[in-house]
Formats: structure tokens, sequence, C-alpha cells
């Protein structure tokens, strides 16, 4: 292991604060700071900017730290596996995901872990907003939609099915589409903002994109676009994990059955490094086993 200031100094980086630092090491921030002056003094760089709030590596000082961290990792890793313990989830585990999904598939998935493996411990954040890993010290990101960061490794637990769906109410003040192109004049509540407000669809072999004009609402939850979609505000090309009670109850109806929406892809994403630790694998496996189970999704 790393003499102690070198251990300070990687928790300065991961908790971003030398007051928390500070805490977790039962120190004062005046004494981390001096170990830390005394760590930059010895290798002749700066490794961080202070300020009263939050403390982040220079240049230099991510350097180092992510070169030291994957020298702390892989002799963790060497010590389990020569102590036989590579296979025990043990330690922290940070996971994201998006906050509806996340809330419904990937809850359930972390409370297992949590009562099978008494040494492990998770901080598990729904949000979008971690698009750095590194950065956010995330060890591992449910995603789902394409990626674009080819840094990544990502492991495909499969696809999220979606269908456009409205409230039977909507048809009391509108006609119901007999094609893809009727879709046009219709309003749509949209899950945030998209870039291009288009429809893709695709039946037997034939495919047509349809322009949406009418964006009525564009809203961050899943959970708000059921709402305004029940009161009738519009149309939703939904995924069918969000709408398939209302569908069987009657809520909600499918427009155009006989067309389809492509899946988005479903990922969970990490790090690339030597070895994955048994935390994630077994968040990994976990995952994965959830998704074969749920039939409003579909496993790979």
């Amino acid at each position: 292991m790393p003499d102690p200031d070198i251990e300070l100094f990687l928790r300065v980086v991961e908790t971003g604060s030398l007051k928390a630092a500070a805490t977790e090491a039962k120190a004062t921030p005046s004494s981390v700071t001096r170990r830390i002056a005394k760590l930059e003094g010895r290798l002749g760089a700066k490794l961080l900017i202070r300020s009263t709030r939050r403390s982040r590596p220079t240049e230099a000082g991510q350097a180092y730290y992510d070169g030291v961290r994957r020298i702390v990792d892989e002799q963790a890793a060497l010590e389990a596996e020569i102590a036989g313990l590579a296979d025990t989830p043990r330690g922290f585990l940070r996971v994201t995901a998006p906050v509806d999904f996340g809330a419904r598939f990937v809850t359930p998935v972390v409370d297992r872990l949590l009562s099978e493996y008494p040494e492990l411990s998770v901080e598990l954040n729904l949000g979008s907003d971690f698009a750095d890993l590194r950065e956010a010290n995330v060890d591992v990101a449910v995603r789902i939609g394409s990626l674009s960061d080819s840094a990544l490794i990502a492991r495909r637990f499969g696809s999220v099915p979606r269908a456009i769906v409205v409230a039977p109410s909507y048809f009391q003040h509108h006609d119901r589409p007999e094609r893809p192109e009727d879709l046009a004049r219709h309003p749509f509540i949209f899950y945030r903002p998209a870039p291009e407000m288009k429809l893709h669809l695709v039946r037997a072999g034939e495919s047509v994109t349809v322009a949406v004009t009418w964006c009525r609402i564009a809203v961050n939850s899943m959970s708000a676009v059921r709402e305004f979609m029940f009161s009738g505000q519009g149309m939703a090309l939904s995924p069918l994990w969000a709408c398939e009670d209302a569908l069987a109850d009657g809520r909600v109806v499918r427009v155009l059955e006989d067309w389809q929406s492509p899946a988005f892809p479903l990922h969970g994403v990490f790090l690339p490094g030597p070895f994955h630790t048994a935390k994630l694998r077994v968040f990994l496996d976990a995952m994965a086993a959830r998704i074969k189970a749920e039939p409003s999704l579909t496993a790979t």
C-alpha cells in the first residue's frame, strides 16, 4: 500500500474535499493541508487546486492520481487473488442510472446484493449527469441509448422496446392516425427536448421517418410523461416498461400497432482496467439476470 500521505491524497481527490478527507481520516483540515503540501514538496509539483468548498487535481495531480490509483487497485486485486478472496464482493461500489429506470430496475438489484454480500456497500446515484465516470468516481453506469464514449467498456444487457401510446380520452378531440405520416399533425409529449423530434418506424421491411412538428411538452421525467399522457395532453413514444401497467388496464392504448420504433440499447458501462473487481462482476451479472426476467425489456 502507498504511504499514508499518498493514501490521503487519493481520498482528497475521490471525495473532492480536504474537509471530507480529513473527516474520514479523523484528522483536522489543517493537518491534511500540511501533509498534502509535504507530498507536493517531495514530488516538486502542485497536485491540488484548493478552495473553501472543493479541491480538484491539477493536470499533474490527475496524472499522479491515475497512476497511483491503478497501482493500488492492481495490488489489492493481486493480494485478494493470492488470499483466495478475489470472488468475494466487498468495499464500496458506486453506481449511476437514469432516475425512473433506476428506481424500477436497479434498486432491486442493489437491494439483493446488499443482502447477499454483507461486506459490500453501494452508493446509487439516480440521474443522467454523470458523463465522465472517472471525474464522478463512478464504478459502473447503466445507460439507455447509443454509446458515444469509446473510452469506456460496455456490457450489453439487452434493449428497451418502445411504442407510441396515448390515453383513450385523447381521441375525443383528435382523429386516430391511420398511417405514420398522420403523426406529424398530432401533439407529442417528449422525454427531455430531443435534438431531432423525429419518429423512426419500421414494418415488415418498410421504414419511414416522420418529423414531429408539435412538441406539446418536453419533460425530464418518465413519471411526468405518464401523467401528462393520462390527462390526454398528447401522444408519447414511451418505453414499454413505463406504460405496461397502463396498457394492461386501458389507461393508454397503442397507436399504429403494426409499426415498430427501434428499441434503445441497454448497457452497463465502466472504465477500462487490467481486472474487473468482484463487486463489479456481481453487479453486472445481477443486472443481466434482472433484465432477462423483465417481460417489458429484451435481454441480449
